[in-house]
């Protein structure tokens, strides 16, 4: 049996779009560009289980707004996916319709339609970062006299510094680190392919330092992992399960002396931790949305919302006696201008 035009064209865009468009946009992330395949192998799948489409009876039209509703309800009962991961996939099918738009003119009305798919709703869940007090109980846990005890100590001091995510301390190559300068530094390559440019502390700078000279890793090459796999050397990176199962571990030990230290903790805990603290110790939240790398500062402003201390020190301002003390502007004899704190242009008579 021939294959018809319309599955032929559907077909065709959805192989140029996983295999041609995506590597050209320099997505840095293999695991995103694995999510968004993912997610359309998903929706065809449901349209060949629940609307039994096969390769040759698919068409554009199968992409219609019903069909992404039930394969959101299918997501959800068929597959236990939580309503934030229902979102995802269906951003990730809007961002193949708009593709599609661009390509092709005359399809463009299908990534107009997926707009009416409506997001599920999502209980924000509060983000949970590690006090001082267990942070402090967590570092000092990893074995100073074993290499791999100071190989993580490193690795973690580095992390809560700097506010890296877990992937761009594991790709910090030997090129990106800048430790002799007059202001040492790292250079890191986030989300986007956005380069940050973070600085370190003394003691940053000497356990790094100590750690570069111990595992000789310099001598490898500038392309060099810092933080490189044991199994592979300096060409491999260390992967992440691997770092958040010895974090765990750490974490399993901490706790037992600290129970502000979480059993389940998790690497980018460590990033959040960073930016409440830093929070905490009066950094404002643009200087921290530019550290953290974030495109957008409303994903930054989470960090307003859980520091309890921070909230405690606010109330007590509130009710400080020499703050209910002043008087209110409303009260005062001025006129208008003056009473919502701008100078007036009414010229006094001399």
């Amino acid at each position: 049996m021939k294959t018809n035009k319309p599955a032929l064209r559907i077909t065709h865009l959805i192989g140029e779009w996983i295999n041609i468009y995506l590597p050209s946009q320099n997505i840095r992330s293999a695991k995103t560009a694995k999510n968004y395949e993912y997610a359309i192998a998903l929706y065809l799948d449901f349209l060949e289980k629940e609307k039994h489409v096969d390769c040759i009876s698919i068409v554009p039209d199968d992409f219609n707004p019903q069909n992404m509703e039930e394969w959101l309800i299918w997501l959800g009962t068929s597959r236990n996916c939580c309503p934030a991961t229902c979102n995802n996939r269906l951003g990730a099918l809007r961002t193949f319709l708009r593709y599609v738009a661009r390509t092709d003119r005359a399809l463009s009305y299908l990534y107009h339609e997926a707009q009416a798919s409506p997001l599920r709703k999502v209980i924000k869940r509060p983000i949970k970062s590690i006090s001082k007090k267990g942070l402090k109980a967590l570092l000092s846990t990893p074995d100073q006299r074993t290499k791999i005890g100071r190989k993580y100590l490193t690795l973690f001091i580095v992390m809560y510094d700097t506010g890296v995510r877990l992937d761009e301390i594991l790709s910090l190559t030997i090129r990106n680190v800048h430790i002799d300068e007059s202001i040492p530094h790292i250079t890191v390559i986030g989300k986007g392919s956005k380069i940050r440019t973070l600085s370190l502390l003394p003691r940053t700078v000497k356990l790094l330092r100590n750690y570069l000279d111990e595992s000789k890793v310099k001598n490898s090459g500038s392309d060099s992992y810092v933080f490189y796999s044991r199994n592979t050397g300096p060409s491999g990176k260390s992967s992440q399960v691997a770092v958040n199962k010895q974090l765990k571990k750490y974490a399993g030990i901490a706790h037992k002396v600290c129970s502000e230290v979480p059993l389940s903790l998790h690497c980018h805990q460590i990033r959040h931790s960073s930016a409440t603290h830093w929070l905490a110790n009066g950094m404002n939240i643009v200087q921290i949305s530019a550290l953290l790398g974030h495109s957008n500062i409303e994903t930054t402003m989470v960090y307003l919302d859980i520091n309890l201390e921070m909230k405690a020190i606010a109330l007590q301002k509130v009710e400080d006696e020499t703050i209910s003390k002043i008087p209110k502007k409303w009260k005062l004899k001025s006129n208008l201008a003056e009473s919502c704190g701008i100078k007036s242009i009414i010229m006094k008579n001399i």
